[in-house]
Parts: structure tokens; C-alpha cells; sequence
């Protein structure tokens, strides 16, 4: 008789212990999904991060390319007006030189 007692108190142990396994299971799958979905917003955040940085490499070598075309301009204008500023005084030269040629043949 005294087993007949106890049988249901065991049922009720088991029930609960049932009961808190499935508890437990069902708050751990929830917190996988939700680790799942932190993952996913992490690595997009990371992916448009990269994105950003390829676009500021992209201007920055843009703006490189941009400064070395416009110091080629300047060089070539320094060039030419070097070029410009020297010919006269080449050409003076030349004409003292044909000068002192023409003095030595008389």
C-alpha cells in the first residue's frame, strides 16, 4: 500500500523533471537563434565596414592620381617657361659668340 502512495509523487517528480528539460531546451535554442542573428547583423556591419574602407581607398587613390597629373602640369608649364626664359639669352650668347667669329677673321 505504501507503494501505491508513493508512485504518484514519483509521476510528479518526473513530469517536472521533464517539464524543466524542455524548459531549458526550448531557452537554449532561443538563445542560439538569437547568437545566430547577432552573428549575421556582425558580419554585415563588417562587410558594409569593408565596403566603406574599398570606396575610400578608391577616392584616396583617385585623389593621388589627380595631384600626380596636376604636379606633370606643373613641371611641363615650369619647362616651358624655363625654356622660354633661356632662349633669349642663348640666343644673345650665339649672336656674341658669331660676334667674336667675325672680330677674329678680320
Amino acid at each position: 500500500i505504501s507503494f501505491a502512495r508513493g508512485f504518484p509523487k514519483m509521476k510528479k517528480i518526473a513530469v517536472s523533471l521533464v517539464l524543466a528539460a524542455s524548459l531549458g531546451l526550448a531557452a537554449c535554442s532561443g538563445a542560439e537563434e538569437a547568437t545566430t542573428e547577432a552573428a549575421d547583423a556582425t558580419a554585415e556591419t563588417a562587410d558594409a565596414a569593408a565596403d566603406a574602407a574599398v570606396e575610400g581607398a578608391d577616392a584616396a587613390t583617385d585623389a593621388a592620381a589627380t595631384a600626380t597629373d596636376a604636379a606633370a602640369t606643373a613641371t611641363d608649364a615650369a619647362a616651358t617657361a624655363t625654356d622660354a626664359a633661356a632662349a633669349p639669352a642663348a640666343d644673345a650668347k650665339a649672336g656674341e659668340m658669331a660676334a667674336k667669329t667675325e672680330e677674329a677673321k678680320k
